[in-house]
Order: structure tokens, then sequence, then C-alpha cells
């Protein structure tokens, strides 16, 4: 006899079974035994390399910049791993988008286009400059900016893109470096969250006039703080290498008090380098493991009525999972908000966050647009018409919806992943009673 079982329908088959065994097992949250009870993978991971990294650098008494090799070294291996021409390690990610922006001649009266579905400090960096975000709505499927969209943004004042792989996932990059070319616009790769992405076989990070990645303390590579801009072009780099060192260029001779351009003290002590260097040790293992897990992960969710994983655009061949990120539809778990749907799955043993808010719709930013500077510089009809031309009705959705799983936990086993995908079953099979026990 013919065997008909494919993968479709093996996990299906599974499903169902799962399904059976949930809908017989009373969740944690009203009572019943916890899914899970063992610890996630603990973050950051080390061992006597950091440690030995980090008392080489104490011993050798060179702690900055320039003192020892450390920060070079790293530069060169960052730039090695990802195939740039050029790297500039910085004190953080926030750091490296300031220094990119201001190489640029990002400053007031121009205009920066950022997703609304990103961590502030995208637009922070904007602000720092005096310079007005211009929002591109999200592409719900995705998580990422909506390069459909952005050309409809872009006016006589855009001076920068700044797209935000976000999660590890990447923007749809063709699509968005055409229509920057098209109007002579510089690309800033927000990569903060993508270390090791790529786009069709290329690391995200190498294809804008920049690319800028963090090594803050949840970062997939992590110094605890620290940054690096990637880049192809050299003047770009010593621009960024100056701006970066309070104006002193490393082609400028002598160490005289003169200067050309302004800057900001924005460095990578020797610590970070050292400290980095060891953790790129981890970095490939680390990834490969998170992608397997989240390969499998997505191929239970999907399984599951009203639970979406991110979707990859075709040219992304390679995703970080920075993040696990899926959309929550509670109508699919009898109309369970998603808050309490997630404390449910707390209860569970396993940790989710509801992710980001509106951006664009956060407070700071009137209130700057208010600010005695803002008014200096932009019309009082730019900032009264700023709200009506910034709303992004798909990212307000993806906000409601969106549920996380931080990329240590992309770390676990299989049977973790099958741990994470039975909790949710159970959570939906007794959804209505979860939701009469919260009113």
């Amino acid at each position: 006899m013919r065997n008909n079982v494919t993968r479709r329908t093996f996990f299906a088959a599974a499903a169902a079974g799962a399904t059976t065994f949930a809908a017989n097992n009373k969740p944690a949250l009203l009572g019943g035994a916890k899914v899970r009870t063992g610890r996630w993978p603990s973050w950051p991971v080390f061992d006597k390399v950091e440690e030995s990294a980090l008392l080489d650098v104490v011993r050798s008494a060179a702690w900055g910049r320039g003192s020892g090799k450390q920060v070079e070294n790293f530069e060169a291996a960052y730039a090695s791993l990802t195939g740039a021409k050029g790297c500039l390690a910085t004190a953080n990610g926030t750091s490296a988008l300031l220094v990119s922006l201001g190489a640029l001649g990002i400053g007031p009266g121009d205009e920066v286009i950022v997703p609304p579905y990103t961590f502030v400090a995208t637009v922070n960096a904007v602000l720092a400059f005096q310079a007005m975000p211009v929002f591109v709505d999200s592409d719900r499927e995705t998580f990422q900016m909506d390069h459909r969209k952005l050309e409809a943004a872009i006016t006589d004042r855009t001076a920068a893109i700044i797209p935000v792989h976000l999660g590890g996932n990447t923007c749809h990059l063709d699509a968005i470096l055409a229509i920057a070319r098209k109007h002579n616009v510089p690309v800033v790769e927000d990569a903060c969250q993508a270390h090791l992405s790529e786009w069709r076989g290329r690391k995200a990070g190498t294809y804008g006039a920049t690319g800028c990645f963090s090594f803050q303390a949840s970062k997939n590579l992590n110094s605890g703080e620290g940054g690096a801009i990637l880049t192809n072009d050299p003047d770009l780099l010593e621009k960024c290498y100056a701006f970066h060192n309070n104006s002193r260029g490393r082609r400028s001779a002598g160490h005289d008090f003169t200067y050309s351009a302004r800057g900001l003290n924005l460095r990578m002590t020797e610590f970070q380098g050292a400290l980095l260097t060891a953790q790129m040790t981890r970095l490939e293992s680390q990834s490969q493991k998170r992608t397997d897990n989240a390969v499998y992960l997505t191929s239970l969710l999907r399984e599951i009525p009203g639970i979406a994983p991110e979707r990859p655009y075709e040219g992304c061949t390679r995703n970080a999972y920075h993040l696990y990120m899926f959309r929550y539809d509670s109508e699919k778990f009898s109309g369970l908000p998603r808050a309490h749907f997630l404390k449910a799955l707390s209860a569970e043993g396993i940790p989710g966050s509801a992710g980001y808010s509106p951006l664009n719709r956060e407070p700071f930013l009137k209130n700057t647009l208010q600010s005695k500077g803002y008014r200096a510089i932009y019309p009082k009809q730019t900032s009264e018409q700023w709200e009506s031309r910034n709303a992004c009705p798909e990212n307000d959705k993806l906000c409601s919806e969106a549920v996380w799983f931080t990329q240590n936990m992309l770390l676990a086993a299989h049977s973790d992943m099958d741990q994470i995908a039975e909790a949710i079953r159970k959570i939906q099979a007794h959804a209505g009673d979860i939701a009469k026990a919260r009113s």
C-alpha cells in the first residue's frame, strides 16, 4: 500500500493528538500542573575563554581604545566574518546609529524614514540631530517595514532611510535599496538584532551606506554594551571614525587640537573588544542551534489555529532569531485577551512578551515636536500635520497581536519546543474557562 503520510499530515496528526491531550489537562493558571518546571538556558554563555580575555586586558593596563589592540582585532574579525570592507567598533548600538547619521551629515530640517516597530533608539538617534522621523507602516506578516509603502513617504527633505532587521529577520532589501537609489538617499541598516542574518546569501548590514549592530547584554553577540558599524566605503569609514572620536580621524597627523567637523566620544573600550572576540567563538554554533529550534517550533505552531509565526521574505536566506515572534488571534482562543494568554503561558513555565508598543504614537514624540528647538526649526504646519502623516494602522494591529520569545529559549532542545506548543494547545483548549476566571 502506498504511504501517503507527508510532513504536513504527520504534524497535523500529531497536533490532533496533542490537542486531545491538552483538553484533558487543566491549565496551571487554573490549578493544573505546569507543562514546564525546568529552567531555560541562561544568558550569556561564558567560561575561561572570556575570563582569560578580560584578565589579559586588566594586566596589560591598556584599557582604552588606541592603547591596546583588542578593539582593532575585533573590528578586523567582525569585518571578515560579515564580508564587509570596514568595521568601526562603538560604545553601543545607539552610538553606531548616531555615528552613521553624524557622518552622513544629518541635521535640522532633514527627514529620516524609520519603521514604527523597533526599539526607541532607532528614533532617538534621529531626534538627537533635530531631524524629523517619518514612519513607514509595518508588514504584519514579517514584522518588518513595509517596503510597498516606502516610496510614498519620500520627499525632497528625505536625507536617510533606516530599515530595521527586526528580531533577526530581514527587511526586503531589494525593494528598499532600489527606491533609495532612485531618490539618491543613503540607507543606514539597523541590524542591531541581526547578527549573521543574511539577504540573498550576503550578511545583513553590508548592503547600506552603513550597517549598525548592538552588542548589548540581550544580544546574540554580547559584551554587556557595545556596537559596531560596517561599511564598504573607506571615506565614509574615516568620517565615522572621526565622529566617534570627538572629530579626530585616523588620517590626520599629529596631536594638535584642531578639528574640521562635529563629533562625540563614542569609543569602545579594550575590555569590550576582548570580550566580543571571545564571544565570537560561540556565535556560529549558537546561531545554528537557534535556527534549528526556530524552524522546528514554527512547524509545530503553524498547526495551531490563531498562531501565526513571522514570515520571512523570499530573499531572507538566514534569520538570526534574536527574537522568535508570532501573532496571536484571540478569536481563535475563545476571545481570551493577549494579556491573559501571556499570563497563562507564564504559569505553564513559558515566558513570553507582548513586544513593542506603537512607537509613532508614543508621547515623547509629540513632546519633542512641541519643544522650543523643533518649533524654531519646523513650520507650525509640519508639527500639526505630523500625526496624520505618520499614522500606521497595520502596525497598531501588529502591536496588539505580537508575542515574543527571547533568543536564549532557542538554545534549549527540541523537547523544550514541544513543551511550548503543548502549553499553547492547553491554553487554547481551556481558553473559555481562563477568560471566565480572569473576568
